[in-house]
């Protein structure tokens, strides 16, 4: 679909969204978009020049289909996947990755760190994926140097991640953001540093006394987004990894060069959204998102969770999504789910399905909570079907229609009962909702109400 649109700007010095919305140049990916979310589309470009909007959407990935992330459009979920060492191959990452967008995912994140050659995994990953790729190359940096942190160059750095950009990875986490004086504010902490891509950095920097390469060298990085449309996606290398660390010195300390360098990517018409943390109590989740706006100038925040507790191992998606719901209401843009495996291992399909629905929930309720047009429809006309025992509609109507069928049907499994006007929990004789009220009833009833009402007000 993106063939023709991509041809005409290729060559071009600058080809990202930002860079023809500032122009005033309303884009096919942009119109794409203004229909997908039911918006104007003067309102999709002035939300990308602004900064308040993204559209991930590398040039040499065309077989995208293009999405927003902001807060102008409805909140949004990533999944996350990706081959380990240890387990799972290429084979099963494509295979998450059907299901992922099967369940609703709005982007994908690459996260291989092993289990067969990165960029051949990478490339059939993109080349699969109707929706935006992230990837963190910094991962494959390490690899590069065969994990030896100290080996690696700030070249090394930038090869890989204009390697990332020609592949057609459309936005890429940077962790230019945790500098160098930033790391003595961890002490205090339980759980130090737990971003993959800061504590390689931390590592670097301690043992060279050398200020992170990534921020000393952003602005060739914005050079090569610009050439290729890549969005940054600037990460917390500081996130809190439990929640006694939340929101402290040093997330906090991080998050302000996020910002400094959110306008920096602006002065160059890049794209930009800022990572968020992944641990907080619910009683500061709205501050952490209000603070991010203000330190980042309202550019998208797309959080990880946040877990609002750390007591239920295997059951994170859920501590998790009570969090990404809370964290959507209060304006962040994109969630990044959380699979039951977090914390404990590599997830596997089932996991990556239960992740997903958990946070498509959590998304389509901060949807209805942000009052979004037309956010409630589905839940209206899957409650009509409820009331009329149309059995065969709510499942159609569900985030997991099959889910919502195997559960039904583990009990009631013949056709005759999706017709049935019960279920199993309250059988034939108990269903409230078989007490039908017809209007000429409720007519009469209310006569009668009103009656009584003036005989006790004449008393």
């Amino acid at each position: 679909m993106r063939s023709q649109w991509i041809a005409k700007r290729r060559g071009q010095d600058n080809v990202s969204q930002m860079h023809y919305a500032r122009q005033g140049i309303i884009t096919e990916e942009m119109e794409y978009v203004a229909k997908r979310e039911n918006l104007p589309v003067d309102l999709i470009k002035a939300e990308i020049a602004r900064g308040r909007l993204i559209i991930p959407a590398n040039i040499n990935h065309v077989n995208l289909e293009p999405m927003c992330i902001g807060i102008a459009s409805k909140c949004k979920v990533n999944a996350n996947l990706g081959a380990s060492p240890n387990s799972s191959n290429m084979q099963e990452e494509i295979d998450k990755l059907h299901l992922s967008i099967k369940y609703g995912a709005d982007t994908v994140m690459d996260l291989s760190t092993g289990g067969g050659n990165l960029d051949e995994i990478r490339t059939a990953i993109i080349n699969a994926s109707s929706v935006p790729i992230g990837t963190v190359p910094i991962y494959q940096a390490l690899e590069s140097v065969h994990g030896n942190v100290e080996k690696l160059t700030p070249d090394d750095f930038l090869h890989i991640i204009e390697k990332h950009a020609q592949q057609g990875v459309d936005y890429m986490t940077i962790h230019a953001g945790i500098l160098i004086e930033h790391l003595p504010l961890v002490r205090n902490r339980i759980t130090g540093i737990v971003s993959r891509g800061g504590g390689i950095l931390a590592k670097w920097m301690l043992h060279h006394h050398k200020q992170n390469p990534l921020y000393t060298h952003f602005d060739h990085i914005i050079e090569i987004f610009k050439k290729y449309d890549v969005s940054f996606s600037l990460g917390d290398s500081l996130r809190p990894g439990c929640t006694h660390d939340a929101t402290d010195e040093a997330q906090l300390a991080e998050l302000k060069t996020l910002g400094q360098l959110t306008r920096r990517a602006w002065e160059h018409d890049v794209q930009v959204m800022v990572e968020g943390p992944g641990h907080v109590p619910m009683d500061q989740i709205d501050f952490n998102v209000k603070k991010q706006m203000e330190e980042c100038d309202e550019a998208p925040f797309y959080v990880l969770g946040p877990l609002v507790t750390d007591i239920a191992p295997g059951y994170d998606h859920i501590t998790s999504a009570i969090g990404a719901a809370i964290a959507g209401w209060s304006g962040a843009a994109m969630l990044c789910y959380v699979t039951p495996k977090e914390h404990l291992g590599l997830p596997n399909a089932e996991d990556v399905r239960n992740g997903l629905i958990a946070y498509k929930i959590a998304a389509h309720a901060a949807d209805i909570a942000r009052h979004r047009p037309n956010a409630r429809d589905r839940d209206d006309e899957l409650s009509h079907a409820r009331y009329n025992f149309d059995w065969n509609r709510q499942f159609e109507l569900s985030l997991d229609p099959e889910r919502a069928k195997e559960y039904h049907d583990e009990t009631l499994p013949a056709d005759i009962y999706k017709t049935a006007e019960f279920c199993s929990m309250c059988g034939p004789k108990f269903c409230p909702m078989q007490t039908k009220v017809d209007a000429d009833a409720l007519t009469e009833l209310e006569k009668f109400l009103a009656s009584k009402e003036k005989e006790t007000a004449q008393v």
